[in-house]
């Protein structure tokens, strides 16, 4: 590897290789900002001295095997034996994407032994593994939010060529794999950026402070470490797809924003190789802007994550209506994200006070939309990480899962729900002080005003994200394992769903049959679509009028003379056509 580095306003950048003590070599000023000097091979520590100030690690750097504040390391990521020739790639529209965590997904908490868990995912039909992010951060575990070394991978999953036999493996066993990256922000510890250039601006601000420089003067040195990164995953690590954080907060008033220019550099890249290539935004904007094509004045993502469906549904299902949550739980808003895609679409939000959101076109892909009844964020930044499986019913669970794995859009799932986990996924952290006990701190006040005692009827104490404990109580223990009777019922639920998706992935399909929903009584819910979900969520006996092919049962169902009876707590799927 040539030791190169961007640092545009520097007079002078040294390097230093093997020890932080050793003496540092100048480098060569080229007439980009980039500074350039010898081959390094691979496995060598090294870091950059700025004006004398240093040294740092590597912007780029793509280990740090001493932690976020140690010299980078050398790692050549074209050594890897690839074995995947054969893997086409996957067009993740309508595929079924599953979310987890590497630490917390399997005892070991690594790459590896995740891995090891794939061909079980596959055989219950999940086509797409998604990961939370793992780029370095301070300490051994975390959510991966605020990592700081976005071109390495954290040393404690297995680090970079870890990730490399995960994909792998995962491509050998048929699923293809997505990685959350964060491009927002980087976390407060560790993170060097700034001590090489303009890599933010206070032109903008965004919750973490600075913007990333996207618009200002000399904003190409941190439009290009975002758009190669992403092409690096997915040329040198053959990562199918990007999951992108909180896209809203890329502050950019230039002519072309950034997700464009990373969408059409994406393509040109897919082009190339020959394999599909996808972006997924997190995106609370509601505009389908978003997933329009950058050929039509969009910004080109894939697809975009929407909440207003895991909203709309969630709070139908427990009754919850603290926070944002204000804003949804009635039929008529579950009936309406069902069939409009978002519930705020230019109308007023009383939790936001304002307008929000834009209508999508009818012509638009309901699939380029991505919807879940569980993620790390609806479960992980509730007060005690509680998961709807930990209250609702088997019926509701059962029900939950159907109206999401048989609705028109792209179906998420978070790791557990599949067979009904009750460990809760908390917020964790593992910082040095004294950003530790702030961390701890501003937990606590955060979540002390949310009302959350009244919603879980009792006092409620805050897990602590610097308390071990509260990463351990978090871990799904066995990863994709699970063997009570309830844990049982819901994986062959599953089963059933994930049969029955060969009738809902077509377009045509819901021509045919549109999305929608209704009630016959209180709480007794239809969502309408190629496959008709009928589910008794009152403490009654219910009679539905629906005279279709009953294709899977939850509970006790029996067909009568012109309907269905469901007994409390039971689910009924009836096909169309």
């Amino acid at each position: 590897m040539i030791a190169r580095v961007w640092a545009p306003d520097a007079a002078s950048v040294g390097l230093v290789i093997g020890a932080a003590d050793a003496p540092p070599q100048p480098l060569q000023r080229g007439d980009d900002g980039w500074w350039s000097g010898p081959d390094l091979p691979p496995g060598t520590d090294y870091g950059y001295v700025v004006d004398g100030e240093g040294p740092w690690p590597d912007p780029r750097s793509a280990r740090q095997v001493a932690g976020v504040h140690g010299l980078s390391r050398v790692f050549d990521a074209s050594r890897f034996a690839w074995t995947d020739a054969s893997w086409s790639g996957v067009d993740v529209l309508g595929k079924v994407f599953y979310e987890l965590h590497v630490g917390a997904f399997t005892p070991q908490g690594t790459l590896d032994a995740a891995a090891a868990q794939l061909p079980s995912l596959r055989s219950i039909g999940v086509d797409v593994v998604e990961l939370m992010p793992v780029a370095p951060f301070p300490g051994r575990h975390g959510w991966g939010y605020d990592g700081v070394s976005l071109y390495a991978v954290h040393e404690a999953y297995g680090g970079p060529e870890a990730l490399q036999r995960f994909v792998d493996a995962a491509h050998r066993a048929g699923l293809a794999v997505c990685l959350d990256v964060v491009y927002n922000h980087l976390g407060p510890d560790g993170n060097y950026l700034s001590k090489f250039g303009p890599y933010f601006t206070d032109a903008h601000h965004t919750p973490w402070g600075w913007a990333v420089n996207l618009d200002q003067p000399s904003a190409d040195g941190m439009r290009r470490y975002i758009c190669d990164n992403a092409l690096r995953w997915f040329e040198d690590f053959h990562i199918d797809c990007l999951r992108l954080d909180a896209v809203h907060e890329l502050r950019d008033d230039s002519e072309r924003h950034v997700l464009a220019q990373l969408s059409d550099e994406t393509a040109e890249l897919s082009n190339r190789i020959g394999r599909p290539l996808s972006l997924v935004a997190e995106s609370d904007l509601n505009d389908a802007r978003m997933v329009t094509p950058t050929a039509e004045g969009g910004l080109g993502m894939t697809a975009q994550w929407n909440d207003d469906v895991h909203h709309a549904l969630h709070a139908y299902l427990t009754g919850e209506r603290h926070g944002y949550y204000v804003d949804f739980g009635s039929l008529e808003t579950l009936d309406k994200v069902y069939r409009e895609v978002f519930w705020h679409n230019g109308t007023h939000s009383p939790f936001r006070g304002k307008a929000w959101g834009a209508p999508v076109p009818p012509e638009t892909d309901r699939r380029r939309f991505v919807v879940c009844a569980s993620n790390h964020d609806q479960v992980g930044n509730r007060a005690i990480g509680d998961r709807p499986a930990s209250s609702l019913s088997p019926g509701a669970q059962a029900t939950s899962l159907a109206a999401i794995l048989l609705s028109p859009f792209t179906p998420m799932l978070f790791m557990g729900e599949e067979y009904g986990e009750t460990r809760p996924f908390m917020f964790f952290t593992d910082h040095d002080e004294p950003l530790g006990s702030a961390v701890s701190e501003g937990r606590m006040s955060e979540f002390g005003g949310h009302g959350w005692e009244e919603l879980y009827g009792r006092e409620v104490q805050v897990p602590d994200p610097q308390d071990r404990v509260t990463f351990l109580r978090s871990k799904l223990g066995d990863g994709v394992g699970a063997d009570s009777a309830g844990h049982h019922a819901l994986r062959a639920w599953v089963s059933t769903l994930m049969a029955l998706r060969e009738r809902v992935e077509p377009r045509a399909a819901w021509d045919a049959h549109p999305a929608g929903a209704s009630e016959s009584s209180p709480q007794v819910l239809t969502l309408h679509g190629p496959v008709t979900v009928h589910a008794n969520l009152s403490d009654a006996e219910a009679v539905v009028s629906d005279r279709g092919a009953v294709v899977g049962t939850f509970g006790d169902v029996t067909v009568i003379d012109g309907g269905l009876s469901l007994a409390p707590d039971a689910v009924a799927l009836v096909a169309r056509g």
